[in-house]
């Protein structure tokens, strides 16, 4: 179980980061980067960044990869805002919970259009539940 403080830190982490992408990048060239969650290491010496990014193929690609090669760059800047005694080396993963969830609500709302033709059968007055 991961005490308050480890939460209080991740939340910091996760706004100081989030804003540093958000000053640092171009949304034109890389899409739209969002930083969904931080996992902190137990000795808050490393970082797992899950980012969502949204624009095209080539925009996610270069996102993740501007990500890369300006990481240092970013933790310097995290360093700057969240004072601790060891800078968290950050580390970024591509988020697609998002993408996920969005096609998990697309397969209900098909499910919920199929299903009215089914419910008119049944009737207005039948519940199956009460049917023995």
């Amino acid at each position: 179980m991961q005490n308050l403080r480890h939460e209080r830190v991740r939340e910091l982490l996760k706004r100081a980061i989030g804003e540093a992408v958000r000053r640092e990048f171009n949304v034109d060239e890389v899409g739209l980067i969002t930083v969904n969650d931080v996992d902190v290491g137990g000795d808050l010496k490393s970082a797992l960044v899950f980012v969502s990014i949204l624009g095209n193929a080539g925009q996610q690609k270069r996102g993740l990869q501007a990500l890369e090669e300006n990481r240092i760059r970013l933790q310097g800047l995290m360093a700057k805002s969240v004072v601790l005694k060891y800078t968290p080396t950050l580390k970024f993963v591509v988020d697609d919970s998002i993408v996920r969830g969005n096609r998990v609500l697309q397969i209900i709302d098909e499910l919920e259009k199929e299903s009215p033709a089914q419910d008119e059968n049944a009737g207005p007055d039948s519940n199956p539940a009460e049917q023995t």
